[in-house]
């Protein structure tokens, strides 16, 4: 059975599980999904390695990516940087949901684990934000292998995000 991303009812008192969609957020940007899409079509990263963005909420952002050979390391697993790619990215947008219009997002730091190899036919990416702040979000991602429809966990992510008030998010 495959991990369901609204599955946080399930979760004992004071847990969330893997993937779960934060419950209760409100965006302060009432087009933040037009903000959000927009940002992610403009990045080349992104794009150069094939992420798709699948799924968007008020702090929840999940990121899609197809298995191919220029993505794997020297055991043919999916590359360490790519995995921390996409979750970088999930949860960037996650935290981005929830910031004013006139801000951008930034990552100031963020810490992975590694937990299996990154094989399968897909990755997917959930990010979520844990404490949207004024200046700072705390927002956390899991990455899961896709293999023959089920999930395994892969990855985990803490990320600390900077709001940065009054900057257009491009170039």
């Amino acid at each position: 059975m495959s991990a369901q991303p609204n599955s946080a009812s399930a979760a004992p008192a004071g847990m969330t599980l893997p993937g779960a969609v934060p419950a209760g957020l409100v965006s302060p940007d009432p087009d933040y999904a037009a903000k959000v899409r927009d940002s992610f079509d403009r990045q080349p990263a992104m794009r150069l390695i094939g992420a798709t963005l699948t799924a968007l909420q008020p702090g929840f952002c999940e990121l899609r990516l197809a298995n191919r050979e220029e993505l794997t390391q020297q055991h043919g697993f999916i590359h360490g940087g790519v995995v921390g790619m996409i979750a970088d990215s999930a949860c960037g947008y996650a935290g981005y949901s929830m910031m004013p219009a006139d801000a951008s997002v930034l990552t100031v730091e963020y810490k992975i684990n590694m937990l299996s190899p990154a094989t399968g036919e897909t990755l997917i990416a959930r990010g979520r934000v844990i404490k949207p702040g004024k200046t700072l979000v705390i927002t956390q991602c899991d990455v899961f292998a896709v293999q023959n429809g089920a999930e395994k966990l892969v990855a985990l992510m803490q990320q600390t995000l900077m709001v940065m008030h009054g900057r257009k998010d491009h170039a």
